[in-house]
């Protein structure tokens, strides 16, 4: 079975990991997780941890964890003189994620060895942007935040990584025919309230951002039956 679920941003990992346990979720199993791991929560460098060392899962880069990797500068020693020394690029890029919830992050990094920082840098640095799968015969695109500039007869190869990682798809985008797209980054009450604490679907792509970042656990769909699995 294939699972996916997106934009946990620092949810409580024991509190995650029985919620996955109770969707059946085995070491036969896979998950994809599509990026927004840390940030705003207390636990998204413990859940990075685990997802690193998990044979059967996968990370997707969102934009959360790219705000990171920008202030990687940081990662050989993070102190309050090393934040003090930083430069206008490195100031606008430290600024820009304290601002989208990094400190708690931030503050979780200070608490490692030098090596175990390098380890989550790498992790990340190998995470791609996007993952086309087949499931029971059907083709899946998981991507963090959907498709910008969106023309089904670009190669995927041909997007930019801010297509991957900030667009924000309207209710009336349609993706590709015959390949369901699925991703977080937008959180699905942000179209209704109608929709807060739920997954989205259209016809061509479905939205399993179910709001963590403001209180709601995330939500895990499987894909294999495409039963959307949700928690109190």
């Amino acid at each position: 079975m294939v699972y996916v679920v997106s934009d946990i941003h620092g949810y409580p990992l024991e509190k995650f990991k029985e919620h996955l346990s109770s969707t059946g979720f085995s070491d036969d199993d896979f998950l994809y997780v599509l990026g927004d791991v840390i940030d705003r929560g207390t636990d998204g460098i413990k859940i990075l941890r685990w997802l690193a060392e998990l044979p059967n899962a996968e990370l997707i880069l969102g934009n959360h964890e790219a705000m990171m990797l920008s202030c990687s500068f940081l990662f050989e020693e993070i102190t309050d003189d090393s934040v003090s020394m930083l430069n206008d690029d490195s100031i606008g890029a430290f600024s820009d994620w304290m601002l989208n919830g990094g400190e708690q992050t931030l503050s979780a990094l200070k608490d490692l060895s030098n090596e175990e920082r390098s380890d989550i840098l790498h992790y990340l640095c190998d995470a791609p942007l996007y993952e086309a799968i087949t499931v029971n015969d059907r083709d899946f695109l998981l991507t963090h935040s959907g498709l910008g500039s969106f023309d089904k007869n670009k190669k995927l190869s041909a997007y930019k990584e801010h297509d991957f990682l900030r667009t924000r798809p309207t209710t009336d985008t349609v993706y590709f025919d015959d390949i369901i797209t699925v991703f977080g980054h937008t959180p699905t009450f942000v179209y209704g309230e109608q929709y807060r604490g739920k997954a989205l679907k259209t016809k061509t792509w479905i939205n399993i951002d179910a709001g963590a970042a403001a209180g709601h656990p995330p939500m895990i769909l499987r894909l294999d039956d495409m039963k959307e699995f949700y928690f109190e």
